[in-house]
């Protein structure tokens, strides 16, 4: 076993170092697992701009892997072996609530990061939390035995499998929390990484009509969109894009819509609302920003009868789904996995996909070995 891993560690806001660090010994109940592919996303944009709380971190949640040294109990326990390829979902579970029995681990108490500091998941989870390694920006892992890990069949690279996290996002919620099957119809607002994967995921459930907006900057995304799946594609700064939806649905609006936009301000949530269908529509909104505003229009919403949900993390349900996806290869992934970079470009991986480095990054990869 070696001694040492190599990591990327955010010592500050958009602050990173590169360290060498002491591997732990490996108790029976834990293993540890050689990261190949860590996948750089939306969230760790926004993540790696703020402030510390508490101690350095190693962030990174998106982890495609082989185990090595692997303990007794946790091969047991898992059904697992040394040289299994698995992906990692992000969240450390209690094993014990409601939440945790249905397979709903982004609602148990103990991956709570943001309200509780003892909390504990991967990418998010500063190193005084022993033994530290807890994100993918590094060479090895550490995995105790209530990690939740995915098998990644045969014939699908570890690149490919490091779009797991945002495809079962799309899963959950376009199929899931969406209700998109058979026949829909339905609006994807953002070509981003979750976007994109809600079209395919729409695609995939037999969906008749799928929408994706974007921006003039989103030209090469929108492309991709078509090509993944997207029967039309919408500049919103070149057009108006209500009357084009409801050109496209002959007056009648969409049944589902999707908002990725995440904190674009209030002209996507009034667009969504106003996109739905005359009554009972359904809209999944996704992110913690400027979503609301002081004029939010409730009574749209309520006329309309409108249920509004949530895009939250994703189930272990969804990520199944999503490798299954992945695996079938009925959609050119080719499209979203941009760029590749080793673990010194870790700063400027992030802000690749935040649209400040390399020029038309969607998916990146973090290889620690490279």
């Amino acid at each position: 076993m070696p001694e040492t891993t190599l990591a990327a560690v955010k010592v500050g806001p958009s602050t990173m170092d590169f360290r060498e660090l002491k591997l732990p010994e490996i108790p029976p109940d834990a293993a540890l697992m050689k990261v190949e592919v860590a996948g750089v996303c939306g969230t760790d944009v926004s993540q790696y701009k703020l402030p510390l709380r508490g101690a350095p971190l190693i962030m990174g949640h998106e982890n495609v892997g082989y185990l090595t040294h692997v303990g007794s109990e946790f091969a047991k326990r898992k059904g697992v072996k040394e040289g299994d390829l698995m992906f990692l979902e992000h969240y450390l579970p209690c094993g014990n609530c409601e939440w945790d029995h249905m397979g709903e681990y982004r609602h148990c108490e103990a991956t709570e990061w943001f309200y509780d500091p003892k909390a504990i998941r991967y990418g998010y989870t500063s190193m005084d939390n022993a033994p530290g390694l807890w994100g993918g920006f590094s060479q090895y892992l550490y995995l105790p035995i209530n990690a939740v890990l995915h098998r990644i069949p045969a014939g699908l690279s570890p690149e490919i499998a490091g779009i797991a996290t945002p495809m079962s996002n799309g899963i959950q919620w376009t199929l899931m929390d969406g209700g998109v099957g058979y026949a829909s119809t339905v609006l994807i607002q953002g070509p981003g990484q979750q976007g994109l994967c809600c079209a395919m995921a729409a695609r995939q459930a037999g969906a008749a009509l799928i929408i994706v907006t974007g921006m003039t900057k989103d030209a090469r995304r929108l492309e991709v969109a078509k090509a993944l799946g997207a029967d039309h594609v919408i500049d919103v700064e070149k057009e108006d894009p209500l009357a084009r939806v409801m050109e496209l649905t002959g007056g009648r609006g969409v049944d589902v819509v999707v908002d990725c936009t995440v904190g674009a301000g209030p002209k996507p949530t009034i667009l969504g609302i106003e996109a739905l269908k005359r009554r009972a529509g359904t809209r999944v909104v996704q992110g913690e920003g400027n979503q609301l505003f002081p004029d939010f229009p409730i009574g749209r919403l309520t006329r309309k009868g409108i249920t509004l949900k949530s895009a939250r993390g994703h189930s272990y349900r969804a990520v199944e789904l999503a490798i299954y996806h992945l695996a079938a290869k009925r959609f050119p992934l080719e499209l979203m996995t941009t760029h590749r970079f080793g673990l010194k470009e870790v700063d400027y991986a992030i802000k690749s996909v935040g649209g400040q480095g390399a020029a038309g990054a969607i998916h990146v990869s973090v290889l620690p070995w490279e």
